[in-house]
């Protein structure tokens, strides 16, 4: 029996696993880098290890230091979640060379599955269909095709090439990719099917002979062939296609004696036809979808067979309506999924009934790895948390999650979630009509997530009279209305930077404290502490009539050409976060009268967000093409380009490989040719 379980991982993982480990009486251990002092994993576990240093080469990935902490807390068992050392057949060996239980599969099947080509191969002689490969990019001699690292999984290391000329390229950017990643730099080259999905089985297996499917599920709607929308069942799969899928997911695990939780990937077709993709020897992030719809705990179930029990059930379990995952990134969809990084002051999604464990009944689930207050940093993937909806039909689960995510409240840091609720209302999504190139089909669902034209104006409204709730709050002579003048005046105005630009918001109050005014206008940042053309309600007649009903310092109710509309507003220093059925809307506040900055040099090249320089590919003298890679800056587990602008000269360099750099930090100057 398992007394106390260290889970070698991070984050929302290792929450979901303690979760299981606290309903089945199981102690629990965390390990925790620099940067992850504080986080919730740590707060949670009833042990925790301090692993020195940030990387994940110092700490997450570091298989002796994760077994010295087992020891050191006396854990007699180690879950290694998902990412990081959860498919590496050396850590497993590792751990169970030292007396611990592995909650996984056999060292022996991880090594089998770990290799895509070998993996390939062997199932190739077991009957699961395979889609044609080259090892070398000199065999290729048909496009489009996908280029893969054979190592590791995530999406990291995969680039679609569609003609000869990009695939040289392609191929030695995936190469350091996935050397980065995974340790493993071997790449191959697998025929690309367009307007395919992907459909995978989740399967368990125990020491008993007993391997039972657990349904499909459906993870098409990708970005960076990383999967952000998963459900299940699929909607492409009719119970016919469903028993072929899982047939050829047994076959997998059989042919690797497999025990454990385990998922098989498959590539769809539109003709019908499947094509195995990849084993993944370890829970998937998104399992929570399929332990709704069966109705188990697939993390009690790894514990249990890595305790040698039995599974049980010997069959696959019915289906129970639908489950809808999505998963929540700190990044910006809109500027190329650029990470963002910072402090994330709130972070909350009304109507969740569950967190990190199968539902009860019809609902919501949160398995969040943040919480308010948490500092999203740049060494890690920039998952935030998966929300999971589950009804009893499709359709309802998809109405759900969009309006909990609508209505969700998350401050500091730029997200998808605007994404992802134009992507589960979209018609072609909620038809069933999605494949692995839905985002690229459908770009309206990059817009923003705002009601209307005035979203904005009154957001903006709303954030500058909060503000004057405040301040009147605590003025020397609070009795006064705010912006009391005993002559008619002009408007009140603040300055805000906001998501269609430079804002100015000018508002006048009556005697009673009632909306006079009001207007909203873009604005030349250029003109903001100069004097200039008065800011003219009167001019703004697409402006509708407002009222105040209430304001206060955090919350802001106007009755707009009679509808009644409520602000929440929050405002942390000089940022309001403006959410309302509008929409969600982030305010800064500029100074009436800015300091001067230091200007950059013309032509000067910034770092995208914080990380660390990877390569540099110039010297400073050197003459360049528009469109030429200069250097790239790693964060996030990823590899971010920089490109010349331009043709120029590179006159001035400030970085090296390996150089820590903050967002906006001046990397190289380009003088234009």
């Amino acid at each position: 029996m398992i007394r106390r379980l260290l889970v070698a991982n991070r984050g929302e993982i290792a929450r979901r696993v303690f979760a299981t480990c606290r309903a089945m009486g199981v102690e629990t251990v965390a390990v925790y880098s620099d940067s992850d002092a504080d986080a919730p994993h740590v707060a949670e576990a009833d042990y925790a290890v301090h692993l020195p240093g940030n990387a994940p080469t110092a700490t997450y990935l570091r298989g002796d230091l994760l077994i010295a902490a087992a020891r050191k807390c006396g854990a007699d068992a180690v879950h290694p979640g998902y990412g990081f050392l959860s498919e590496n057949a050396d850590f497993a060996r590792a751990v169970i060379d030292a007396g611990l239980t592995w909650v996984g599969p056999s060292p022996k099947a991880i090594a089998m599955m770990g290799s895509k080509l070998e993996a390939k191969a062997l199932l190739a002689d077991v009957g699961v269909p395979m889609l044609p490969t080259a090892v070398e990019p000199e065999q290729v001699d048909t496009f489009p095709v996908l280029v893969k690292a054979s190592a590791g999984g995530g999406g990291r290391g995969m680039r679609i090439v569609r003609d000869r000329e990009s695939l040289a390229e392609a191929v030695a950017a995936a190469r350091r990719e996935a050397a980065s990643a995974f340790g493993d730099g071997t790449v191959f080259c697998e025929r690309y099917v367009e307007r395919a999905r992907h459909v995978e089985v989740q399967i368990m297996a125990d020491s008993h002979g007993n391997v039972v499917t657990l349904g499909e599920r459906e993870c098409s709607i990708q970005r960076r062939h990383q999967k952000i929308v998963e459900e299940t069942p699929s909607p492409a799969v009719d119970p016919q296609l469903r028993d072929r899928l899982c047939q050829a997911a047994i076959a997998a695990a059989r042919a690797v004696s497999y025990v454990g939780a385990g998922t098989v990937e498959f590539l769809l077709a539109p003709s019908g036809e499947f094509f195995f993709l990849e084993m993944n020897t370890r829970l998937q992030v998104e399992h929570p979808v399929t332990e709704c719809v069966v109705g188990v705990d697939l993390v009690r179930l790894q514990l249990v067979v890595a305790e040698g029990g039995p599974l049980p059930f010997n069959g696959p379990p019915p289906l129970r309506g639908h489950a809808i995952e999505v998963r929540l990134y700190a990044e910006d969809p809109a500027y190329a999924w650029m990470p963002s990084t910072g402090t994330l002051h709130r972070f909350d999604v009304p109507g969740v009934a569950h967190a990190f464990g199968p539902l009860p009944a019809p609902g919501l689930r949160l398995d969040s790895g943040v919480a308010d207050g948490s500092v999203v940093g740049v060494h890690y993937d920039p998952m935030l948390a998966k929300l999971i909806a589950w009804a009893p039909t499709r359709a309802e689960a998809a109405r759900m999650l969009s309006n909990a995510l609508a209505r969700a409240r998350f401050h500091g840091v730029t997200t998808n979630r605007d994404l992802l609720v134009r992507v589960l209302r979209h018609s072609a999504f909620l038809s069933g009509g999605t494949d692995t190139g839905f985002l690229d089909r459908h770009p309206e669902v990059f817009a923003p997530l705002l009601s209307s034209v005035d979203a904005v104006r009154l957001s903006c409204l709303a954030a500058a009279l909060s503000g004057a709730a405040r301040r009147a709050k605590s003025a020397t002579l609070p009795g006064l209305p705010s912006g009391w003048r005993n002559v008619p005046s002009a408007l009140q105005t603040v300055v805000y930077e906001g998501p269609t630009g430079t804002i100015e918001v000018g508002y006048r109050l009556d005697r009673s404290n009632d909306l006079a005014a009001w207007a909203v206008r873009r604005i030349d940042p250029e003109d903001i502490g100069l004097p200039g053309a008065a800011l003219d309600p009167a001019g703004a007649p697409d402006h509708p009539p407002a009222q105040i009903l209430s304001a206060t310092g955090d919350q802001v109710v106007l009755d707009v050409a009679g509808v009644r509309l409520q602000f929440a507003v929050h405002e942390v220093g000089p940022v309001s976060f403006v959410d309302s059925s509008e929409g969600s809307v982030t305010l800064t506040e500029l100074p009436r009268y800015p300091l001067p900055v230091a200007e950059q040099p013309e032509g000067s090249l910034i770092a995208p967000l914080p990380g660390a320089v990877g390569r540099v590919l110039v010297v400073p003298g050197q003459r360049v093409a528009a469109g030429e890679l200069l250097l790239t800056v790693e964060a996030m587990k990823l590899e971010h380009p920089v490109h010349a602008p331009t043709d120029g000269v590179i006159s001035d360099l400030r970085v090296t490989a390996g150089s820590q750099v903050e967002s906006g930090a001046l990397l190289a100057v380009l003088t234009p040719a």
